[in-house]
């Protein structure tokens, strides 16, 4: 064989150095010339390719992984440098995201709280003024009475009658203390009435002979119309207002005035033969009656720890005996007060001659006042 067909089948031979027409390098002639390859023969076809092995595509061993802690090479280390800088933004961008989303939930569940709370400070209207600014007294009424009762309590020496309202649907009565005392010692007999008439039995659960104020409970009854408490504090002279009570014994009567002055400071005493005699209404001792300061409109055989002073509402709205413990109501139909308290032009040296009726001098305790010992009154104590 010629060295040039050696050549060309060396070349079509893939060598030891790793790949096919590689050419070993050749000595140099001795005629100074070079060494041509066998020119192609037109009838040769190359030799068929043969399928990648194992491993590389020239047959040889895939390099290892590199091992734990040894230096990749300089193209991984540039991708996988990439690839952590991406992951490190990424992650950034989620804690950024987890931090706003932790803020603005606590500002929208701290709102939401405020939202609650507002929504429980806010006292509900059961009646619409009208248009006019005016009170719907018709609506009022009509709102109100059910929740109003009539109270009677008969003792051995005579009966005493008066108004409640009610506070819960489980038969709690707001009253004056004047018009239960003969009950509280457990001598009267209480009796409740409803609007519808029903009657039930009714004791004394907790009292404030100071303040005039006292809770009864009526029995074995439920599902009541409970009346809606306001906000004293929002009262202004000359605000229209309404009283439901049982003057006289007529059950649900409905009268209606302004606020004519706040503040008024009135004693009223609460002994049972006092109020037993005037038909369980408060007769006050107004500062400055006929001239003489501290004066009553009557005498009354109880001592002085018999006696409640307050700062009242005074009202124009009539109010006759038998309307004590009854509510004094808003435009909104909010129970604003609670009447307790008549003037009466009787003679001086009178304790009962109620027969001159009302004279437009009504007064009756705030009920933000009341509010403030209600709660301990409603768990049984006595103030």
């Amino acid at each position: 064989m010629s060295d040039q067909h050696r050549t060309s089948d060396e070349q079509a031979t893939p060598g030891s150095h790793g790949y096919a027409g590689w050419q070993p390098p050749q000595p140099p002639r001795l005629d100074g010339t070079s060494y041509q390859s066998a020119p192609e023969s037109p009838y040769s076809y190359p030799a068929p390719a043969e399928p990648p092995t194992q491993g590389g595509f020239d047959g040889s061993e895939p390099p290892n992984p590199p091992e734990a802690g040894s230096t990749a090479p300089q193209g991984g280390h540039a991708r996988r440098g990439l690839l952590k800088g991406r992951l490190a933004l990424v992650a950034a961008v989620a804690t950024i995201a987890a931090l706003l989303g932790g803020v603005t939930g606590g500002v929208i569940a701290e709102r939401r709280d405020a939202s609650a709370s507002s929504s429980a400070a806010t006292i509900v209207s059961p009646v619409s003024i009208n248009s006019n600014g005016t009170a719907n007294i018709s609506a009022i009424a009509a709102a109100v009475s059910p929740s109003v009762v009539q109270i009677v309590v008969k003792t051995s020496t005579g009966t005493s009658t008066g108004t409640g309202v009610i506070l819960t649907p489980g038969g709690q009565i707001l009253t004056n203390f004047h018009v239960i005392s003969g009950a509280v010692n457990g001598d009267g007999q209480m009796t409740v009435t409803f609007k519808d008439g029903s009657t039930v039995s009714g004791s004394v659960t907790g009292t404030d002979k100071a303040l005039d104020v006292a809770v009864v409970t009526a029995a074995g009854v439920s599902g009541l119309t409970p009346a809606t408490l306001g906000n004293s504090a929002g009262v202004a002279v000359g605000d229209q207002v309404v009283a439901i009570g049982n003057p006289e014994g007529l059950t649900g009567t409905v009268t209606s005035g302004i606020i004519s002055a706040e503040n008024r400071q009135v004693s009223v005493q609460v002994d049972e033969g006092s109020t037993r005699s005037n038909g369980g209404f408060g007769f006050p001792n107004l500062p400055g009656l006929n001239g003489l300061p501290g004066r009553s409109s009557g005498s009354s055989s109880g001592s002085s720890a018999d006696t409640a002073t307050y700062k009242a509402f005074q009202t124009d709205a009539a109010l006759n005996p038998g309307n004590s413990g009854g509510p004094l109501i808003n435009a909104n139909g909010q129970v604003i007060g609670l009447n307790s308290a008549m003037y009466s032009s009787s003679n001086s040296n009178s304790t009962a001659d109620t027969s001159a009726g009302s004279v437009g001098l009504g007064f009756a305790i705030p009920i933000n006042d009341i509010k403030q010992v209600l709660p301990k009154l409603q768990a049984g104590q006595n103030l």
